[in-house]
């Protein structure tokens, strides 16, 4: 299995923190596993020219837009999983995964069939952060596989909660099994 992990955050925390225990226990399992801090690329805005839709569904895969997207699309297109995490902001994704989604637009019919699960992270409530991936996940075509949340204010605080590891286990598990 071949598994991507995007992480939404802003900064190296509570969710960077569970996508790297996730990442580690895909490794030690001897997967295939690549982890992208979306805070440390540079992933420009989309900017809505609609370049990225020219050939409808049996589109190119090209975007207008000279970044770090190019070189992430076959990463993207070559996984067989991918794991969203974001921290929770407004009870939505983060600006940075919302933008990373965006994004995807010129390869998102590649996605069809892969499997996508969601991490976040909140402060006090997870509001609606999963449904947007699995609105994203349905949009694609892509199979729900399962998510993990936590309450957590200060960074890696989410270590501290008992059960958390276990939790991102079973979702590594649920990954591998529904990509197989």
């Amino acid at each position: 299995m071949k598994l991507v992990s995007v992480c939404g955050s802003p900064r190296n925390g509570n969710t960077e923190w569970m996508l790297k225990y996730l990442h580690a226990l895909a490794v030690a399992d001897g997967t295939d596993s690549e982890l992208l801090l979306l805070r440390k690329l540079d992933i420009k805005m989309c900017n809505g020219c609609l370049a990225c839709e020219a050939g409808g569904k049996n589109r190119k895969g090209l975007c207008a837009i000279k970044d770090a997207m190019p070189g992430i699309y076959p990463k993207l297109l070559q996984a067989d999983a991918i794991v969203f995490g974001t921290p929770v902001y407004f009870e939505m994704v983060s600006g940075l995964l919302k933008n990373f989604m965006d994004r995807t637009c010129p390869i998102w019919t590649g996605l069809e069939d892969k499997r996508l699960a969601g991490i976040a992270v909140a402060e006090e409530g997870i509001g609606a952060a999963i449904d947007n991936m699995k609105t994203y996940a349905a949009v694609c075509g892509m199979t729900w596989s399962g998510s993990v949340t936590a309450l957590a204010k200060k960074p890696r605080d989410v270590k501290k909660i008992e059960g958390t590891g276990e939790q991102l286990r079973q979702l590594y598990l649920a990954l591998k099994r529904d990509a197989n």
